[in-house]
């Protein structure tokens, strides 16, 4: 059976699990499993920019709905300065340290789902945001580029889901195999292009 949309992809997973009584809650599956897709896999085609200014005096920056890691944050307008990721301890001292200090922002750290400043904007301020965002969902799309280019991940990561819900034990292990195996290739595959031909020592994302 082809798997090129949403459509059969039901289809497929209610042929895998010899159910036809499973209408209603094979969407949950599929969207449980991009949840988890989301958090395995750190692909070239999931990456996006989002580009904007930063109010004078607002020392919080909005991110992204579809934001799930950053890749870089940089400031643009007149040259380019990187704003570097710190943890909430340092953030606190230096801003402690230097009361509060206003000016071109170096730094920023995670408070409260938004990127924190410091230091606080001085002038109204551009910024380019480069990104992982989420897959686009197939409860909102009939396919996308992950459906397309492997398929496998959408429908072992889905099987595995479907377990709890159908106390199924017997084929877990053989469809967690199957779904590590395949983001553990999609990953390499990624890697491989990103850095063809860079010399560059390839670190490979694995799973835990």
């Amino acid at each position: 059976m082809a798997l090129s949309n949403y459509t059969e992809l039901k289809a497929s997973i209610a042929d895998f699990l010899n159910r036809d009584d499973l209408t209603t809650v094979i969407p949950d599956f599929i969207a449980l499993a991009e949840a988890q897709i989301n958090r395995d896999i750190r692909h070239w085609k999931m990456e996006a920019r989002s580009s904007g200014q930063q109010s004078s005096g607002d020392e919080y920056m909005q991110i992204p709905a579809d934001w799930v890691e950053t890749i870089r944050l940089h400031l643009t307008g007149t040259g380019t300065s990187v704003v570097n990721l710190v943890s909430r301890d340092a953030m606190a001292d230096k801003r402690q340290a230097d009361e509060d200090a206003s000016g071109t922002p170096r730094m920023y750290t995670h408070a409260d789902g938004q990127f924190q400043l410091y230091p606080t904007p001085s002038t109204d301020t551009d910024f380019e945001l480069l990104y992982y965002q989420k897959l686009p969902s197939l409860s909102s799309n009939s396919d996308n580029w992950l459906l397309l280019e492997a398929p496998d991940v959408y429908l072992y990561g889905a099987l595995l889901h479907s377990a709890p819900y159908l106390a199924e034990d017997q084929r877990v292990a053989v469809w967690a195999q199957m779904y590590g195996a395949s983001i553990q290739r999609l990953n390499e595959a990624s890697d491989n292009a990103r850095f063809s031909g860079s010399g560059l020592k390839l670190k490979v994302r694995g799973l835990v």
